[in-house]
This record gives structure tokens, sequence and C-alpha cells, in this order.
């Protein structure tokens, strides 16, 4: 069982990266073969199509950002100390090339082209991601930690299209210091004075 999952694993991390290189529909089982040094046959019996493949890819996406969220709950009180924790992530992955683009944000610039079981499962990730940012607002409010300028779900649509797009943008320029030059401002703003 511990081989079936090691192989599923590397044919998922394998596809993440060919989709971060090249999208949705710059790759095929033939190039995860290759790189994973397995045949066709064995991505076809994990996952029998290419939305299959890249629906797992989302959940489990959407499933590790879930569990990053829930740690910073429990080990930052401060709604504000959470998103800068999570805006250094991004930051972090961007500047060390360890996750260098949030596979979400780069397939829903694809949405257009994407097989609908893909989509849903990408709206799936966003509505989380918006519900976790509107909830963090609200709290920073509440505790008068931060200063929100519209409802807590408009500045999270805001915080999370300007997080993404800061992504674009240091892609576009092969700059990571483009990241904090978006994003620092956007975290001033939402500082409540002291």
């Amino acid at each position: 069982m511990s081989n079936l999952s090691t192989t599923s694993d590397n044919i998922l991390t394998c596809a993440r990266s060919l989709i971060i290189a090249g999208g949705y529909n710059g790759f095929s089982y033939a190039d995860v073969a290759t790189i994973v040094g397995i045949r066709k046959a064995s991505i076809h019996h994990h996952f029998p199509s290419k939305v299959d493949l890249v629906k797992a890819l989302v959940v489990r996406h959407r499933e590790e950002t879930e569990a990053g969220f829930a740690d910073l709950e429990h080990n930052i009180s401060n709604p504000q100390e959470r998103l800068r924790a999570y805006i250094r992530y991004w930051e972090t992955c961007i500047a060390d090339a360890s996750t260098p683009f949030c596979i979400c944000a780069l397939l829903a610039s694809e949405l257009p082209v994407l097989p609908q079981g893909v989509a849903i499962e990408l709206q799936r990730y966003f509505r989380m991601l918006s519900a976790w940012l509107t909830s963090v607002l609200e709290d920073g409010s509440q505790r008068g930690r931060i200063r929100l300028m519209n409802t807590p779900r408009m500045e999270a649509e805001a915080f999370m299209a300007t997080v993404h797009g800061a992504m674009l943008s240091a892609r576009a320029y092969g700059d990571p210091k483009v990241f904090p030059l978006i994003t620092e401002p956007l975290l001033s703003k939402l500082s409540a004075p002291n």
C-alpha cells in the first residue's frame, strides 16, 4: 500500500510542476510517465483521466491549505498576524522557488478552457479561501486590529485578488521582490491605527 501511495504522490507532484511550467494543456500522461519513470498505464491506474488527476491535485491543494489555516488559527491569535503569515508563506515560496505559484490561481487563469470537473474543484478552493479570509478580517475588525473600508467579504475578495495578482506580477517580471512591493501596502492599509 505504501508503494501505491508513493507512486500516486509522485504523479501528483510531477503534474503540479508541469502545470506550473506550462498550464493544464501543457502536459500529457506521456510527460508524467517519462519524468516519474513509470508507464502511462500506471498513471491511468491511479488517475483514469487527466481530469481526475488535476481534480485530485486541486483537492489536495485545498486540503493542505485548510490544514495550514487551522495551524494559523491555532498558533497565531492576532488576526492581522495571521494575514501576514499567509502572505509571508507565499513570499517565501516565491523567493526560494519551493512553491513558486498557487496552483489554483494558475489554473483559474485557464478556467474558460478547463473541464467542468476541474472548474468545480477550483471554485470550491476559492470559496474556502474567501471564507477564511472573511473570517480573519471579521475577527480583526471586531478586535480593533484591522480597519475595513468595506464589508469583510468585499475586503476578503480584494485581498485574495491582490495576493494572487502579486504572484502573477512576480512571475511576469521574473522577480520575487515584486511580490512584497504589492502585498506590503495591502497589509498596511488594513492595519488599524494604534
